[in-house]
């Protein structure tokens, strides 16, 4: 089972990510999505790779997910990492190619910022069908331009009701937001600034767990 509550999307590539990710892993966040786009592949392998040891040491259960690379993500699981899957863009390599070179115990995020990409998502059948949703942005974001209107809090019941796939609300996304989204239907939440950049990262994912409304 997973802990779809807080989705921990990392920043930077030096020792103090891998601290954060795993600080945020052992206060309970049941996915950590390593990107960085910045990154050559080699660097990015060596950047996922000592993530998922540290977040396996803290929390054997948290899944640890690459952004966009499912060859970086396959280069990391050749070499006995705990890396889980990879979370794809609309443009990324098809999902069920990412199933296939991965395994079929691969987890496969989607980004699905429309409501149309949601539908067309759950239409999707097997291999090619996603196993969670990224939904954003939430409000607009300096760390990823998104290139479409902010889905606003009003916007998720909609992308909810359309799918019975777990739903992340991501972009911009603080512990004041949460008590709010979790009551339209959604899984999670994707951080990234409110925990990467805060002075104690454990505490901020555990202040976003704490917002979750059970």
């Amino acid at each position: 089972m997973i802990d779809w509550r807080l989705h921990l999307v990392t920043s930077g590539h030096g020792p103090a990510t891998v601290r954060a990710a795993a600080a945020a892993a052992a206060a309970g966040a049941g996915i950590v999505q390593v990107r960085a786009k910045h990154l050559l592949a080699g660097e990015l392998l060596d950047l996922v790779l000592s993530v998922a040891g540290a977040v396996a040491e803290v929390a054997p259960t948290t899944r640890v997910i690459v952004n966009d690379r499912a060859d970086v993500a396959h280069a990391a699981r050749r070499r006995g990492a705990p890396v889980h899957g990879v979370h794809l863009g609309q443009a990324d390599l098809p999902t069920a190619d990412a199933r296939a070179l991965l395994g079929p115990d691969a987890l496969v995020g989607l980004t699905a910022g429309t409501l149309e990409h949601v539908r067309a998502a759950e239409a999707r059948v097997g291999a090619d069908r996603p196993d969670y949703l990224g939904c954003g942005p939430y409000r607009p974001t300096p760390t990823k331009s998104a290139g479409r209107p902010p889905v606003g809090l009003a916007g998720y019941p909609l992308r909810a009701a359309a799918t019975d796939l777990p739903v992340v609300a991501i972009g911009d996304v603080t512990v004041a937001d949460v008590p709010a989204l979790s009551l339209t239907g959604i899984a999670g939440v994707a951080v990234v600034r409110e925990i990467m950049g805060a002075h104690d990262p454990g505490a901020a994912a555990a202040a976003c767990l704490s917002a979750w409304a059970s």
